[in-house]
């Protein structure tokens, strides 16, 4: 990225924010500021726990703290204990609340029927392409990749969705234990290593990479949740992995995948994985790759 980047994101954002009036402590004309009323929005009619409220907005405990009791002093919000576990603290909207909800609600609609309006029609949807677009690049610039304890509850939600997928889209089903085998001892280090994507706090992919031989190593477990597709999430997974893969000293990366796999396919003939023979008795595999790795590079 350049300069003239960098200073664009920064105008974007000072348009932004004035334009939809989130500089004052009276958003939506309402008397308080936006981060009261966005919780307001977020709690909704349903309730929230506050480790998930945190999650979801990336706000500071303290903050959150904070907050939560400013609205608990408007009488806005109740924070009880769960009755599901007590240890756990959930927040829902009072009579009140749900009243200042709507309010809210009802002042947004108009609000954005604001910036609409001026505008032709042609004008509107170029607008409205354009957010969309905003919108679903910010989320994957969001995304976090890390590595992460494969025998965790994270790692085996993203597993068992991958193997439940696999068994959907295979003639046949998919039996892991017939599969090329991609146990939890076999990625973690030295024997290997697994790496999560994270959306909001929300695990969203996974890979792993486990060492095969002197020098080379094998990637398995590669998954991206269907909600995120599109959003170049396979490909820092990919990278990320490849990266570790330089640390641990491999020269060469293999991998073997099924024919319905197409975006899987097109995904590693993009990062220069060329198709060689058979290397194992996967019965799920129909290609084998392979690349070098420039530790250079």
């Amino acid at each position: 990225m350049d300069d003239s980047q960098i200073q664009q994101v920064r105008r974007f954002n000072r348009a932004v924010t004035r334009r939809i009036g989130v500089l004052t402590d009276d958003y939506l004309g309402r008397g308080r500021p936006l981060a009261e009323s966005r919780l307001l929005f977020e709690i909704g009619s349903g309730g929230v726990n506050v480790r998930e409220l945190r999650a979801r907005l990336s706000l500071d405990s303290g903050y959150l703290s904070r907050l939560l009791r400013a609205l608990e002093g408007q009488e806005l919000v109740s924070v009880q204990p769960s009755p599901d576990d007590a240890r756990v603290r959930r927040v829902t909207l009072t009579r009140k609340g749900r009243r200042e909800l709507h309010a809210l609600d009802s002042r947004s609609q108009t609000l954005a029927t604001s910036l609409l309006a001026p505008l032709g029609a042609a004008q509107r949807e170029r607008l409205i392409a354009a957010m969309t677009e905003v919108e679903r690049l910010l989320r994957a610039a969001a995304v976090e990749i890390a590595v992460a304890d494969p025998a965790s509850a994270d790692a085996h939600a993203c597993i068992d969705a991958y193997l439940r997928e696999l068994d959907m889209l295979f003639d046949g089903g998919f039996d892991a234990s017939r599969s090329v085998s991609a146990e939890p001892g076999e990625l973690v280090l030295p024997r290997g290593v697994f790496v999560i994507a994270r959306l909001d706090g929300e695990a969203i992919g996974c890979g792993g990479l486990k060492i095969t031989g002197a020098g080379a190593g094998e990637i398995k477990r590669m998954w991206v949740a269907p909600s995120v597709r599109g959003l170049g999430i396979a490909q820092r997974l990919l990278d990320a992995l490849q990266a570790h893969a330089v640390v641990m000293g491999l020269d060469t990366l293999r991998l073997d995948t099924n024919c319905r796999l197409t975006e899987a396919r097109a995904l590693y003939a993009r990062n220069g994985y060329r198709e060689i023979p058979r290397y194992n008795d996967n019965p799920y595999a129909d290609h084998w790759f392979e690349k070098r790795l420039d530790p250079g590079a």
